[in-house]
């Protein structure tokens, strides 16, 4: 302010006297208008325009008392669940490596203290406070303090900031935050800044951005948004730094390289075969070489291995040999090798250093993303960095200066389409994610940090907008037009063919998105097919799920639409082709269909049960009661009649299923327990009729020879069984569990039974 603005010794008059009634001895919430008048009326004052008048027997002020509700009290404490999981805020702590059980834990309003048990009894160091529910807990200090789902519950504005600041000053590390984020639907009736339910409980809900915003303001410290209504807040600036820089840090480095080692072999000298006798006498049996003595230097070298092991994955981990601060147990090293320097030279000497290089590669593209996000905020000084982080640049770049322009340059490079398409290119050709031509590359989320750094560049470029990825699973970059794009699915781990419920599109040239929400009747969700093609070697179920699409592309479920059927077309095919989906596998239905329901393209299972004479002559009730004689007649459909069509023409069955029902009405000419009529049913000691499985059935080709069909079907398809009655008679074949290809001729013999004869395939008909 101006020393000649007309009001400033005005408003010089009423800051000493805040100053003199205390009203600054504690700042950290006078920035929000109830706190101050509430912190005012503590004092025993109320300001009225520039004066601060004493309180008097006055009670009608709202200031003390909040708003008011004109109702009954709010009930907090109904909104405390009774949770038999761990709640998002906690999930995520350790998710983020931040909350182990060397860490003490405190859950700032508990409610039914289920977090509190939960860790607890896996051996956390937790403990909580809740008004309702423990209210004579002590509020303790401890690493990581929980307020999750308290904010959104509280009605009073001012209250709500006291909650943050209190659990926040509990924190030794981080303050996480979880509130209740605005939905399609929010129920109860607007009262203040929230919603009041028929139980009389107070929802607050918040965007994403504004609950970030949020707590920034009360808190006055940068924010990291993990999830969905939940966000991580730092004791210190060293904090916050270690939390960023490892946002950026590829995970489980040590462990990957390590896997590629090959384990060197030691050459062991043949042993010098015995002289041939020069007597015919029995030669002495030759000694068998002895082991070379391990030298001394060997005998220090095996017994410091359990220690430069440790050491050396921390090197890996780090793309650098760990300096004395950081060495995890530094006595235990000095004892078994004298100096750290001594260290350094064994496992330089006796370790693979191309695994350390890969890891320095690593690491240097994992800074160089950090210092490019470092771009978008305001940069400390170096002096200001934490320790390690200063380590990493002197190490990866020199200095701080090469470390930013480094950063830059990555971030240029990521504007250029020419690069994208070639660092995707590279990507794909590594395994990591399914590139679309010169158009995307798609991939899980997982794999992101496994890119190059150009595209990790990209990627960051584009969360740096969109900040919540507890739900996205699939990122797609596109190559030339500047965009991104973030997609969740429901179930994505489970299911494996699941459904699209948001696609974010990220603009990160005009620095804006899109949301596209599914789930609607305008909007339904779609389907993710070839799931496997966005995931690699390295994910949980990653075979059962490339079978799984492999088995539909094999079926001619899904063809070279991407997209593939809708969910409900999909769920009619599979009962068309008798499959269905059970977990990660496609499996042959266990339903009963209908049985005018398609069997195959041309005929209908009604087709297979109503064919024979003796059942349309006697009208025998002949339905399959078991779902594998379904499955059965479709194969014979699909795999023997259809391309029996296909080539001849129409044909007309004339015997075809056969249950235990119709087969006692039939006196002669039949085999029951052979011919496979009875396909996959079951007699009355629940065993099967026909051992063989599979289905059968006779049919003729009006005015074809019937030696002409069967010569074309031995030559021509994979079936089980084939018997030949003569050329102008029906034709048996089957298709059983396994193909046997067996034909045979029937011929009478002398008695005048027909005999079965080898089949003998003659000119195949034009």
């Amino acid at each position: 302010m101006s020393a000649g603005h007309p009001d400033r010794s005005r408003w010089e008059a009423t800051t000493k006297a805040a100053e003199a009634i205390g009203l600054f001895d504690e700042t950290s919430t006078i920035g929000f208008r109830l706190n101050w008048e509430r912190l005012i009326a503590s004092k025993g004052y109320k300001l009225v325009d520039d004066e601060f008048v004493p309180l008097g027997n006055d009670d009608s002020s709202d200031v003390v008392n909040g708003l008011g509700n004109p109702g009954l009290p709010v009930q907090r404490h109904l909104t405390a669940l009774s949770r038999t999981e761990l709640s998002a805020p906690v999930q995520f702590l350790i998710r983020h490596g931040l909350l182990s059980p060397t860490h003490t834990f405190f859950d700032y309003g508990c409610g039914r203290g289920g977090d509190v048990a939960g860790l607890g009894a896996e051996g956390y160091d937790a403990k909580g406070w809740d008004p309702h529910f423990a209210p004579d807990a002590p509020r303790v200090e401890a690493d990581l303090v929980n307020l999750g789902f308290v904010v959104n519950v509280i009605e009073d504005p001012a209250e709500r900031v006291e909650a943050i600041v209190q659990a926040y000053k509990l924190a030794k590390h981080a303050l996480v935050v979880g509130v209740m984020l605005y939905g399609n639907d929010t129920p109860g009736k607007p009262f203040r800044d929230g919603f009041l339910t028929s139980r009389n409980t107070f929802q607050k809900y918040f965007s994403q951005a504004e609950f970030k915003d949020y707590l920034e303001h009360v808190l006055a410290r940068p924010v990291f948004m993990v999830g969905p209504g939940v966000a991580f807040v730092f004791a210190s600036t060293d904090a916050e730094q270690q939390f960023s820089a490892g946002r950026y840090r590829s995970s489980g480095l040590a462990a990957r390289l390590l896997a590629t080692r090959v384990p060197r072999v030691r050459s062991v000298r043949e042993p010098r075969l015995p002289k041939e006798p020069r007597l015919a006498k029995e030669p002495k049996a030759a000694r068998a070489p002895r082991e070379p003595l391990p030298s001394p230097a060997e005998l220090r070298l095996a017994a410091a291995r359990p220690v430069l092991d440790t050491l050396w994955a921390q090197a890996l981990d780090l793309g650098r040999f760990a300096e004395s601060v950081e060495v995890s147990d530094l006595p235990a090293v000095l004892q078994a090798v004298g100096s750290l320097t001594k260290a350094e030279s064994l496992l330089a000497k006796h370790y693979d250093l191309s695994l350390l290089q890969a890891a320095a590669k690593t690491r240097t593209d994992d800074l160089q993303l950090f210092m490019a996000t470092q771009q978008f905020a305001k940069r400390p000084a170096y002096r200001q960095l934490e320790p390690g982080l200063q380590r990493d640049i002197k190490a990866f770049f020199g200095d701080y200066k090469s470390a930013q322009e480094a950063g830059l340059r990555l971030l240029i490079e990521a504007a250029e389409p020419a690069t994208i398409l070639a660092a995707c290119k590279e990507a794909a050709a590594r395994g990591h994610g399914w590139l679309d031509g010169e158009h995307s590359l798609q991939l899980h989320l997982s794999m992101v940090e496994r890119l190059p750094a150009v595209l990790r560049a990209y990627v960051t470029c584009g969360l740096i907008l969109w900040d919540s990825l507890t739900d996205v699973q699939l990122v797609k970059i596109h190559v030339g037009s500047g965009k991104l794009t973030l997609m969740e699915f429901d179930r994505f781990d489970e299911s494996p063919i699941p459904l699209l419920r948001r696609r974010i599109k990220v603009h990160v040239r005009r620095l804006n998105y899109e949301v596209f929400e599914y789930g609607s009747a305008a909007f339904p969700k779609p389907a993710l097919y070839r799931k496997s093609r966005y995931l690699n070697e390295d994910y949980p179920a990653y075979a059962e799920q490339l079978a799984f699409d492999e088995a539909l592309e094999r079926h001619g479920l899904i063809g070279a639409d991407d997209h593939g059927p809708s969910p409900d077309r999909l769920s009619a095919q599979l009962e068309e082709r008798r499959l269905a989906i059970k977990g990660v596998r496609l499996t042959r239905s266990d339903s009963l269909p209908d049985l005018d329901s398609p069997c195959g393209a041309n005929f209908c299972y009604r087709d297979f049960i109503e064919c024979g004479e003796t059942q349309k002559r006697l009208g025998v009730h002949n339905v399959p009661l078991r779902a594998e004689t379904y499955n059965a007649l479709f194969d014979l459909a699909t795999e023997l009649l259809d391309p029996l069509i296909d080539y001849f023409g129409s044909i007309r069955l004339t015997y075809g299923f056969a249950s235990a029902g119709l087969i006692k009405h039939i006196a002669q000419g039949i085999a029951p327990r052979l011919d496979q009529h009875a396909a996959c049913e079951h007699g009355t000691r629940r065993t099967p009729v026909c051992d063989r499985g599979g289905a059968a059935c006779d049919f003729i080709v009006d005015d074809e020879d019937m030696k002409e069909v069967a010569d074309w079907i031995v030559r021509s398809l994979p079936f089980d069984r084939l018997y030949y009655y003569g050329p102008g008679r029906p034709l048996h074949l089957s298709y059983g569990q396994t193909q046997a290809g067996e034909a045979f001729a029937m011929e009478r013999g002398r008695t005048g039974r027909l005999m079965p004869r080898p089949f003998v395939t003659g000119r195949v008909a034009p």
